[in-house]
């Protein structure tokens, strides 16, 4: 490896052409320039400057070595911007959440984008392992989960709760239905169906439910804004977070059935522990716990 400090000197004789105006630039003694000049060339096996009198040239390796300073110090300088760089309006940000909360997050980021050309934001709805792992990693920036995330990689901060809804067509009536009732209609599902049926039906149909799984099946889909779809048509009933219904383009065909045991799924905002933040992600966690109040305070 090629001493930096020599070859600083180095390329300071190159620019000033003079070894006693490079000495008082460097704050340096005459010999202590020439000593750093005899050191490089003893390293790399070569002679550098060609001298007469008091005046000198480069020979053939000093000019391929000035290059290479040249470009080692615009590198470093570049290196030393971007360090030190954080623009709050210019980078990339990562974030991924559920898909329910994913359809009310992504209007409000393009929003953001429009106003800031520069900065790219990349929305990814994911299952809740696949958002650990991806902030554990480091591949994500941001991610929103529906638990403390108990890793010792990431850090979580609680930021609000959102109702879980059951869902029936708009004119079923605002009566909470029997378990034979809802089995009779079936059920909608979608990835996050059964585990959302556990946490709704147990506390609700104690007596009746005996898991997600076994639910009778009336159809599936897998797109957030198409999982009402069939509801509103009549067919079925289903399951979301509030976030996930109250984005559904014909949510005035669809009812939210008030259940004598309301429940709750929390809201966390997690990135990687121990990682600074970048200042570009300052907006976006701000629309995301906006986002987070309002479903609280419709909880």
């Amino acid at each position: 490896m090629l001493n930096a400090r020599w070859l600083e000197t180095f390329v300071a004789v190159c620019e000033d052409g003079n070894l006693t105006r490079t000495a008082e630039r460097l704050h340096m003694t005459q010999p202590g320039v020439s000593q750093h000049l005899k050191k490089l060339e003893d390293q790399l096996g070569t002679a550098l400057l060609k001298r007469t009198g008091k005046s000198f040239t480069l020979t053939p390796a000093g000019e391929k070595l000035r290059e290479i300073g040249i470009s080692r110090q615009r590198e470093e300088r570049q290196l030393l911007d971007a360090l030190l760089d954080d623009d709050p309006d210019m980078g990339t940000v990562s974030i991924a959440c559920s898909g329910s909360f994913a359809s009310r997050l992504h209007p409000r980021l393009l929003s953001l984008a429009i106003s800031r050309p520069d900065l790219v934001l990349c929305l990814e709805a994911a299952p809740q392992a696949t958002i650990l792992r991806g902030v554990s990693d480091g591949q994500l920036d941001l991610g929103i989960l529906n638990e403390k995330a108990d890793h010792p990689r990431i850090s979580s901060e609680p930021i609000g709760q959102e109702e879980i809804c059951l869902v029936l067509p708009a004119n079923a009536g605002p009566d909470m239905p029997s378990f034979e009732e809802l089995e009779a209609r079936g059920f909608i599902a979608h990835p996050d169906g059964a585990n959302l049926a556990n946490l709704l039906f147990s506390p609700n149909y104690p007596e009746q439910f005996t898991g997600g799984d076994r639910l009778r099946i009336r159809g599936q889909v897998n797109q957030i804004g198409q999982i009402l779809a069939p509801v509103a048509q009549g067919i079925g009933y289903s399951i979301l977070p509030r976030s996930g219904l109250e984005t559904f383009a014909e949510c005035h065909k669809v009812l939210a059935i008030r259940t004598p045991t309301p429940v709750f799924q929390e809201l966390w905002l997690v990135h990687r522990k121990g990682r600074q933040l970048a200042s570009r992600t300052e907006a976006p966690i701000d629309i995301i716990k906006d986002i987070a109040r309002a479903l609280t305070a419709c909880s």
